[in-house]
């Protein structure tokens, strides 16, 4: 481990507040080069509308421009980080349908940058940018600082990410007994409350009881909702 990485690693667990955290991430990117930072990202719940969430230090004019252009829907930077874990630098081929915005991000002063995708178990899907007004990034500068990109891309998202699940009713742990899980299980596979009693031997009202635990443990609707809620969050 550098020691950037070590000496940083440290500081940042010892970070609790998430306007400081991302401060600290921001502190990182110029040390690497990069003046600006943004993290966003898509929270695994609600299922019908899952919750999107963006952190960053752009210019407010930026970030009013994106917002009023609905920027996001034409963004190759993030359709590319929502599938893949591949970093990739801007350029103009990678913004070529999407010269509008291209333009716009270059007159507000971020001309060149770089971007990854992450992802984690608790099913939430990240991307991490950094850019700059001044020169671009050559293939030499790459080597150097992608393995630091790749790190402080990795500590943003964990970071960031148990922020972000901490304020959200989904955020919320949630502990399934190991009946609960094994009759969840069953249900996935489809099988009705009398079926699992049978395979279970016990009787349909226990299968029932345990069933009406799960669903208000997990603020499910039906069992539908709460087999998938459940698999989302690595509990079957």
């Amino acid at each position: 481990m550098s020691p950037f990485v070590e000496e940083n690693l440290h500081s940042l667990l010892s970070i609790h507040d998430p306007r400081l955290y991302f401060s600290k991430i921001t502190q990182l990117a110029q040390a690497i080069g990069f003046e600006y930072c943004a993290y966003g990202a898509r929270m695994p719940f609600p299922l019908s509308a899952p919750r999107t969430e963006m952190v960053n230090n752009y210019p407010a004019a930026w970030q009013q421009c994106y917002s009023e252009h609905q920027y996001i829907t034409q963004d190759p930077t993030v359709a590319h980080g929502s599938r893949s874990m591949v970093p990739l630098v801007w350029s103009d081929e990678l913004f070529a349908d999407a010269r509008e915005l291209w333009e716009d991000a270059r007159s507000y002063g971020l001309r060149n940058g770089w971007a990854q995708g992450c992802r984690d178990g608790n099913g939430v899907v990240g991307m991490m940018t950094v850019a700059r007004s001044g020169e671009p990034i050559t293939a030499v500068e790459l080597g150097e600082k992608e393995p630091l990109l790749a790190y402080l891309t990795q500590v943003t998202h964990v970071g960031m990410s148990r922020f972000f699940l901490e304020h959200s009713s989904y955020g919320q742990e949630v502990k399934l007994t190991p009946r609960e899980t094994e009759i969840l299980r069953w249900t996935a596979e489809g099988k009705t409350s009398a079926e699992i009693g049978d395979i279970l031997n016990i009787a349909e009202r226990t299968v029932n009881f345990h069933v009406n635990s799960t669903l208000a443990k997990l603020n499910a609707a039906n069992k539908t909702s709460a087999v998938v809620q459940a698999a989302l969050r690595g509990l079957l």
